[in-house]
């Protein structure tokens, strides 16, 4: 019994701080675009905070969803997960970071910040997969 509960408090504490070292550049990149978009500094501790939960979010869908195929963007499932990856990743940075005047982002600079950090963080992985996968191509 004191086995499993130990076991199950290991996984979420690896589970929160994978998470976390994720979070991180993605909180970066998206307080960078906050910043340009909303002609103002946002509150870092918000939007890392956005990053963080869209991150544990993010890792617990694509565990859920464990695709067998090599080529796993063609499943339909794992689609619809990217999908409202995205969507909660919006949703939650225009919900929790204010800008320096105390008021909401806008949701169209939420939508732009969460298609930065997607469009590194494809682009990351697809680097890391191709250097990873076919290191002579």
């Amino acid at each position: 019994m004191t086995a499993n509960i130990l076991g199950v408090l290991s996984i979420l504490t690896w589970w929160l701080l994978s998470s976390s070292v994720g979070a991180l550049p993605c909180a970066l990149a998206a307080w960078v675009v906050l910043r340009w978009c909303e002609r103002g500094p946002p509150v870092f501790n918000r939007v890392y905070l956005a990053c963080l939960l869209w991150s544990l979010l993010g890792t617990l869908m694509l565990m859920s969803l464990r695709a067998p195929t090599p080529a796993p963007w063609h499943i339909p499932t794992l689609r619809l997960a990217l999908l409202i990856d995205i969507l909660a990743g919006a949703a939650l940075l225009w919900r929790l970071v204010p800008r320096h005047d105390r008021r909401r982002i806008r949701l169209a600079s939420a939508c732009m910040a969460v298609a930065v950090v997607v469009a590194i963080t494809f682009g990351a992985a697809t680097s890391l997969n191709t250097l990873c996968f076919f290191p002579f191509n």
